[in-house]
């Protein structure tokens, strides 16, 4: 069962504005098996930035230290870019974290601050104090910081596959489509990571979840990284959490855009786009599309909730993987969750539930196929009834860094 640690209590978050940068990281097994997410919570005082930066059990880097374990920032060891600046490949010596010779020791993934990005120092530190005090096997291991004069620099484990967004949208021999039963072993993680956050001792709402913050370790195993927007949930009778409008353009919750008011039901919601992302090869927003067709939850809402026309979704790459019943309830669960209002969202925990039953059903299905020879089921997608090859379909994303938007101004 995935334990949620949780070493700190609810206060008042510093300010969260950025976007996440987008790297490639450390090898784990996903020891999460069950649906139930339990955490526990021990008492901390107010977190003030020396307290959080005292209270952690992070290693505090030198700027030396992690120069020469990136060899000097090399640009070669550049793994992405993103708001927050580059973040570059490293290694360091498993026990003392000191510095070593590339190929020896551990690999780590270091992102480094640039001082005119989108994010700032507020971000760097909500990432420390939410990471720091956070475990769970789908959230991304931070393993140490650098605060040194103007420097700031964030040192986590180095997730082998990279991003999910990479693996769904990306052409090349490295990046292969995944099958029907990866994307649903990485849906399930990261469902875990955020029925973590939400869980009642915790109550964290991320507020930026895509699938360029979903990074995948060497088994495919889901973790949440990018922790700058994240916010403290409600506490005591608040049914919401009042603040200015950020994240990016196509996963945030309409209530959300509409009032400022943030609640984990906004998770959910971004949850779901991301899942029907995944069950359709397309992007959030992709203005290469035909028009009608560029906003993807608009596109898809009116295929989700009928069986016969679902397949109208679904990527045309999934070609006999999943069965009728399986793409059905994945599908309707994408269509609870991208609901116009939040109370009719399941939470995270439900999501995990669901989820857990397609697998298994997918799994038992799979046994029996490897016994008889009866191809599933395929109907026409929307790329073959349009004759558009898949490979014009799914566009090699820009090099340019990711943003946060912005959409209106109220309280932080």
């Amino acid at each position: 069962m995935g334990i949620c640690l949780s070493a700190r209590i609810k206060a008042e978050s510093p300010s969260n504005i950025g976007l996440s940068s987008k790297y490639v990281s450390s090898d784990g097994k996903d020891s999460s098996t069950s649906s139930k997410v339990s955490s526990i919570s021990v008492p901390l005082t107010p977190r003030s930035e020396g307290e959080i930066l005292q209270s952690t059990n992070l290693k505090s880097f030198s700027f030396a230290d992690l120069k020469m374990a990136t060899r000097n920032f090399r640009p070669d060891s550049v793994l992405g870019e993103g708001g927050f600046g580059s973040v570059f490949k490293g290694w360091i010596d498993e026990n003392s974290f000191a510095a070593t010779k590339p190929g020896t020791g551990i690999v780590i993934a270091v992102k480094r601050l640039n001082p005119e990005g989108y994010q700032g120092h507020k971000e760097w530190l909500a990432e420390v104090n939410y990471l720091g005090q956070l475990y769970h096997p789908n959230l991304v291991k931070l393993i140490g910081y650098c605060l040194e004069d103007e420097h700031r620099l964030l040192v986590y484990e180095f997730m082998r596959r990279g991003s999910l967004e990479n693996h769904l949208f990306r052409r090349g021999s490295y990046f292969q489509p995944l099958s029907w039963s990866l994307r649903l072993k990485v849906a399930l993680g990261a469902a875990k990571g955020l029925a973590c956050l939400h869980s009642a001792e915790t109550k964290v709402i991320y507020r930026d979840f895509k699938t360029s913050n979903v990074l995948l370790d060497s088994n495919y195993n889901a973790k949440l990284s990018d922790f700058g927007l994240a916010k403290d949930g409600p506490t005591g009778d608040k049914s919401h959490v009042s603040t200015r409008v950020m994240g990016t353009y196509g996963y945030a919750a309409p209530e959300y855009l509409a009032t400022g008011h943030l609640t984990s039901k906004s998770d959910v919601y971004s949850f779901g786009v991301v899942l029907l992302e995944m069950l359709s090869g397309r992007r959030a927003v992709d203005k290469n599309r035909p028009s009608g067709e560029h906003n993807l939850v608009e596109w898809a809402k009116p295929y989700l909730a009928n069986k016969r026309k679902i397949f109208r979704v679904l990527d045309n790459r999934l070609e006999g993987q999943y069965s009728m019943e399986g793409a059905y309830k994945a599908a309707t669960l994408a269509l609870r969750c991208i609901s116009t209002e939040a109370k009719f969202r399941p939470s995270m925990n439900e999501v995990v539930t669901v989820l857990e039953q397609v697998q298994h059903s997918n799994e038992s299905g799979s046994n029996q196929s490897n016994t008889s020879s009866t191809p599933r089921v395929r109907r026409r997608s929307a790329d073959d009834a349009s004759g558009r090859r898949s490979t014009a379909a799914y566009p090699r994303p820009s090099a340019s860094p990711l943003y946060a938007r912005e959409w209106n101004q109220g309280q932080q």
